[in-house]
């Protein structure tokens, strides 16, 4: 039997998680208000952020860092030489479509489907929020070190709590944003990963003997 066909527990997972990201993303927009205003979650979240940091709204623009496309984007680029330069063809390609068409889809498709406004742009799922946690869940996806999964996994976990804060703060998101981000990053990615992971991977090693 070849191995490279055999399920492997994390791979049964997948369909878990995609599924669990689709219904936090459609379930939550349910909690919203009229008009797409603050939940009560949202005001907690956005009253402690004011209580905390509220005197030092520079703080703000440094946590929001790492979601900005000038840091995620060469990071990508590092990500994609590394596996292109072992010949690692499918992780390549996976971590240049995924995270990006993720993206489009959340501008295009998914950002227009609720509505919900902030200002004069919409905010739900957040943008920087989908953007960071579909790169990151790319790379968690694709790394085959078990150890180097759970520690990028913990990293981003950190970086997107501040990023989650640091929107709150600035006033562009709601906290429910960041959250619908996150769960639509997840499943879109995780969805994309699971068939092509377990086949295009066999045909691309082959074709490439």
């Amino acid at each position: 039997m070849d191995r490279s066909l055999v399920v492997s527990p994390r791979q049964a997972a997948l369909p878990a998680a995609v599924a669990l990201g689709v219904l936090v993303t459609v379930l939550l927009p349910l909690t919203f208000p009229g008009g797409g205003g603050p939940t009560g979650f949202d005001r907690v979240v956005g009253e402690w952020v004011g209580e905390v940091l509220g005197a030092h709204p520079g703080v703000f623009e440094v946590l929001v860092i790492p979601s900005n496309a000038a840091v995620l984007l060469p990071l990508l680029a590092i990500g994609a030489v590394r596996y292109a330069v072992r010949r690692e063809w499918w992780s390549t390609g996976f971590l240049v479509v995924a995270p990006e068409l993720a993206v489009a889809v959340n501008t295009w498709v998914l950002k227009p489907l609720w509505g919900r406004h902030l200002d004069d742009y919409l905010a739900y799922p957040s943008g920087h929020a989908v953007h960071f946690v579909a790169l990151a869940t790319a790379f968690v996806l694709v790394c085959p070190d078990r150890r180097v999964r759970v520690a990028a996994g913990a990293v981003a976990a950190v970086l997107l709590t501040g990023v989650a804060i640091g929107m709150v703060g600035l006033g562009y998101h709601h906290a429910t944003d960041v959250v619908g981000g996150t769960a639509a990053a997840i499943a879109l990615v995780t969805a994309m990963y699971p068939v092509p992971g377990r086949f295009g991977r066999v045909l691309l090693s082959r074709a490439s003997k």
